[in-house]
């Protein structure tokens, strides 16, 4: 059970919080007593969520411009209050065999996942230093502790995620502002959409990744998976001989979840929007 009192009036800033893992968290965290403020770079959804559930902030974010996300930031602080913790939430996962992966679209995975991360982290940083306190959390994958055939430029974003943020939480250890991890397993929105699920494993479900981070902000540590059966087989594959790994994995079906198990017409929607058709 997350702590309440830890979490009531904070200013939480939630990126890509217009659906998905985004905007579960977002209520999850307002149902705490924590003041919400959600960007995202489709304006008419963000708005739309952030009227329907009240939340004190609610905006266009363009994670990968400079401009966009500092004015976002000065903003929420301006008509809530100064951040407290910052979620680096947005991410695509267009998936595909990389010599079909258009090149705007693996920098567009870059530019989101790895450049939007940064940005943010940046941004929080230069504003928490001053207060000596602050949490900035990136949602990262356990995706970022593997490999999956169909997902080469995602899975790179989100290595990148993972050795971005546990690089700061040393560099900035005796700081006061903290620096946290997720690592969700295939989670039910859209962009798990039409992808099937490694055997003995379960898709996660957005409010299991909210509770997660909910209780992260609570009683800060540095990384949490989810789900737990999900992270620890992660770990566990991860300490293995190669062959031995990668054998498992194919066992569970991973070589097929992202490439011939994909039901394309189910996942047609979320592909045009994330690749801008």
């Amino acid at each position: 059970m997350t702590d309440s009192a830890k979490i009531r009036g904070k200013v939480v800033v939630i990126t890509g919080g217009a659906r998905g893992i985004g905007l579960a968290t977002a209520t999850a965290l307002q149902a705490l007593g924590a003041k919400i403020a959600i960007g995202d770079i489709d304006e008419v959804t963000v708005k739309e969520s952030g009227a329907a559930r009240d939340f004190e902030f609610y905006g266009k974010l363009d994670v990968t411009d400079h401009t966009s996300f500092e004015a976002f930031l000065d903003e929420v602080e301006r008509s809530v209050g100064p951040v407290d913790v910052l979620i680096n939430n947005a991410g695509i996962m267009p998936t595909g065999r990389l010599v079909d992966e258009p090149d705007q679209i693996t920098r567009r995975i870059l530019d989101i996942n790895v450049y939007g991360v940064i940005l943010g982290s940046k941004l929080g940083l230069a504003r928490m230093l001053p207060r000596g306190a602050g949490h900035i959390i990136n949602i990262a994958s356990l995706a970022g502790e593997t490999h999956i055939p169909g997902l080469a430029t995602y899975n790179a974003s989100k290595h990148a995620v993972l050795g971005f943020t546990d690089t700061l939480r040393e560099e900035y250890r005796e700081s006061g502002v903290r620096f946290s991890s997720v690592l969700p397993t295939l989670t039910k929105t859209e962009l798990g959409s039409g992808v099937s699920t490694p055997k003995v494993l379960r898709p996660a479900e957005p409010e299991e990744i909210a509770d997660a981070i909910a209780d992260l902000i609570a009683s800060p540590r540095s990384k949490v998976r989810v789900t737990t059966v999900a992270g620890l087989i992660s770990q566990v594959v991860g300490l293995l001989p190669e062959a031995v790994g990668d054998g498992i994995a194919r066992a569970l079906g991973a070589s097929d979840a992202f490439l011939g198990d994909v039901d394309t017409e189910q996942r047609r929607a979320y592909e045009e929007r994330v690749r801008g058709a």
